[in-house]
């Protein structure tokens, strides 16, 4: 029996889909071998030993002990794109709150109508104040086209914008998935010089920390609207309000309100509701479920941020999960030590990450004799064996 511990409110719906006669399922379990969390914190987190996994209801993992899980051997996984859908809407609203004065108009009448006044009788000569540009024919700057960006980048063109893309690291799975319709950005200078709009879907990274600034602004169209539903901490507060007071920023539209951005002029902030929709929640739970089925029951990686991807059809063998560091003649060390058993490897893969120094190697063995765990064990630079019988 698996224990999986919760953290936040998981949508239980989609926990069901672990068989209850494999997997306990509790936010009150001590020592779980799975962990499951949406936004808790967990960098100063114990990992007990028996910890197979920390999985991530959602994209961002800078609330996870990454490197720290990937030294003791947990893998970390998130759900990528599970939550696409969600957070494009959300873009996509932004875009027009920001644009339109629907806000204020909104707020206008609510005012109007709390002191009595006859709401009917002021409308026509009240809503000029609210006036704002279409979107239409307008040009979006979408920084990052990864499940998210992507999605936009192809709902804005479909809205009859024009769409620039920038992203250094696109896959080529990403890019057949693009229309021909999205111009591809060589640099983020392009973005800043010609969008009216700027939306970001980039993660939070030590290099990406307040590269929306000061400077980065002063490249951008006067008026440019920018919208930041990934993280709080890739746009410099002072700066952008700043920005915002000078009139060069029109509008900024966040999903991580802070205490400077919060109720500010010219600020629209959500309290973080990019994710917040019974689908998303479903979609990134039901994902998270596939990943820790794929991982406790056939050893198989995916979506893992500090594991390399690894997947090999599960057949009748026993098969032996090793996590090593990424050094010559590891893989000699291993296969060596099941030979010395006298067993026969039927099938083998292994996988590592540039710049990472773990590695990940999965043998499917024609028979488990007792002691070759412990003896893979120790072998120097081995982090972690598990057998699956």
């Amino acid at each position: 029996m698996y224990k999986v511990k919760i953290y936040n409110n998981i949508a239980s719906s989609a926990l069901e889909r672990l068989d209850p006669a494999r997997y306990t399922i509790s936010d009150d379990i001590k020592n779980p071998d799975v962990i499951v969390v949406r936004s808790a914190n967990l960098l100063d987190i114990d990992l007990n030993p028996e910890l197979l996994c920390v999985v991530r209801a959602g994209a961002g993992v800078n609330n996870i002990p990454v490197d720290r899980c990937a030294e003791s051997g947990v893998v970390v996984f998130n759900t990528p794109g599970a939550n696409a859908d969600s957070v494009k809407e959300l873009v996509l609203c932004g875009m027009f709150l920001s644009s339109r004065e629907i806000i204020g108009g909104i707020d206008w009448v609510n005012a109007t109508a709390a002191a009595g006044s006859d709401v009917t009788a002021f409308v026509e000569k009240e809503k000029t104040r609210f006036i704002g540009p279409e979107i239409l024919g307008k040009t979006l700057g979408v920084i990052g086209l990864g499940a998210i960006g992507a999605k936009v980048a192809q709902a804005a063109s479909a809205l009859g914008m024009r769409v620039y893309g920038y992203d250094p690291y696109l896959s080529v799975e990403a890019a057949w998935k693009l229309s021909s319709d999205i111009n591809q950005a060589a640099d983020l200078d392009t973005i800043y010089r010609y969008s009216d709009f700027i939306t970001i879907h980039v993660p939070y990274l030590d290099s990406t920390h307040h590269f929306i600034n000061k400077a980065s602004m002063a490249k951008m169209k006067p008026g440019v609207r920018v919208i930041n539903l990934a993280r709080a901490e890739l746009v410099c507060d002072d700066d952008i309000l700043e920005a915002l007071a000078s009139g060069h920023v029109q509008r900024y539209v966040t999903d991580f309100p802070t205490k400077k951005t919060a109720g500010a002029p010219g600020v629209i902030a959500f309290p973080h509701l990019g994710a917040s929709t019974p689908e998303s929640e479903d979609n990134c739970v039901s994902m998270a479920c596939s990943e820790i089925v794929e991982y406790v029951e056939n050893g198989n990686i995916l979506n893992s941020v500090n594991m390399p991807y690894s997947s090999m059809l599960r057949t009748d063998d026993p098969r032996i999960c090793v996590i090593h560091i990424n050094v010559p003649e590891m893989i000699t060390k291993i296969t060596g030590v099941v030979s010395s058993f006298g067993v026969n490897i039927e099938n083998m893969i292994n996988a590592g990450i540039k710049g990472r120094r773990q590695s990940y190697t999965m043998l499917d063995i024609s028979a488990y004799p007792e002691g070759i765990e412990e003896s893979i064990k120790k072998i120097a630079g081995v982090t972690r064996v598990r057998a699956i019988k």
